[in-house]
């Protein structure tokens, strides 16, 4: 396939001059390499249309933000964005491309810039959101990450992360496999970090190296860099529905340490396709289907019951070792129809204190 150049360029002139004729939409169609971060203001959509988006070679960018993120006035109720949708049409890809070697273990290192650019999309401090219908495909880290982000719907995406398995002679294979470097690491599907809330994410296929929908309040360096002013860390209403997803780790992971919380939140329908994934070598199958919690504290301290709360689980459906696992506390856990199938050995693994 042949990519044309200057994608980024391109799309950036396109929504100049969609915004300079009063219009709030514009149409991207065709095979372009993204060489720059495209920004999205505010109540606009942008629609791809049977393209295929993919990042440049070398490049150390996301490929969509909302206008302020990375502002100073980003960082503020007054900068935050609104009403921002990027909807496919047909078959919409967006590409990591080859990947930049750029990971979390050399993350602002060496003159390098944090790992959170390697997001294909990334938006900090949106109120008023709808990413619906892409196709994404190697991702160089999480293909979404989505920080201070309200009222918003994530529905009908579909991963294949790269699967690239490092052996331990150094030969590159394809199919991740145990005792074998993974190219790529932390490949989530979707995160939602610190102050998201009233948020959709449904129908969510694929594959992903690790989480596929990950709501995590963590506040870590990254969350620092793009708090904003006012807002709550929280993490709070959230509903995830139809995840059908195959990855080495899980379908989907709530967690929240040191401090912030995490509450109401709903997921239903959530089915393990790890076992005889194209993606993963003889027969993996994920860790566990949904996790709440972490054995091994990412921040200076678990969460408490008064932190973690209100959360339901209904209709899982596990082919991994574990279906549920619990590694904190939790109030008010609400459990339904949880299944294991096909060699799952625990339907509940409770390493932790429930209510």
């Amino acid at each position: 396939m042949e990519f044309l150049a200057n994608g980024g360029s391109h799309i950036e002139k396109m929504i100049k001059k969609a915004l300079s004729e009063g219009k709030k939409q514009v149409k991207i169609t065709g095979d372009w390499l993204i060489e720059r971060t495209v920004r999205i203001p505010s109540d606009f959509t942008l629609i791809l249309e049977d393209c295929h988006l993919r990042m440049a070679d070398y490049t150390f960018c996301n490929m969509f933000v909302n206008e302020n993120c990375r502002t100073e006035k980003g960082k503020t109720i007054n900068g935050t964005d609104r009403n921002i949708k990027i909807i496919g049409l047909g078959r919409a890809i967006l590409d990591g491309g080859e990947y930049n070697g750029l990971s979390e273990k050399n993350s602002e290192k060496d003159g390098r810039p944090h790992i959170c650019v390697n997001n294909l999309i990334l938006f900090t401090n949106v109120d008023g959101f709808e990413i619906k219908d892409l196709h994404l495909r190697n991702q160089r880290w999480w293909a979404m990450n989505f920080i201070y982000c309200r009222h918003g719907k994530i529905k009908d995406i579909d991963f294949c992360a790269n699967d690239t398995a490092i052996l331990p002679d150094g030969k590159r294979v394809h199919g991740l496999r145990e005792n074998a470097e993974c190219l790529v690491n932390n490949a989530d599907g979707i995160d939602l970090r610190v102050g998201c809330h009233d948020i959709m994410i449904e129908n969510i296929t694929g594959f992903t190296q690790d989480d596929s929908v990950a709501c995590t309040a963590l506040y870590g360096k990254m969350e620092k860099d793009f708090a904003v002013e006012g807002l709550s860390t929280d993490l709070y209403n959230i509903t995830i529905r139809n995840v059908n997803t195959a990855t080495m780790h899980g379908n989907v992971r709530l967690l929240n340490e040191g401090g912030t919380k995490l509450y109401n939140i709903l997921v239903d329908g959530v089915f393990d396709s790890s076992k005889d994934s194209p993606n993963l070598h003889n027969g993996w199958r994920a860790w566990r289907t949904l996790c709440i919690g972490s054995e091994t504290p990412y921040g200076e301290r678990h969460s408490t019951k008064d932190e973690t709360y209100n959360i339901t689980i209904k209709n899982i459906y596990s082919r991994a070792h574990s279906a549920v696992v619990v590694d904190g506390c939790v109030a008010h856990l609400n459990l339904d129809n949880i299944n294991g199938f096909d060699g799952c050995e625990n339907i509940l693994l409770n390493r932790g204190d429930i209510d």
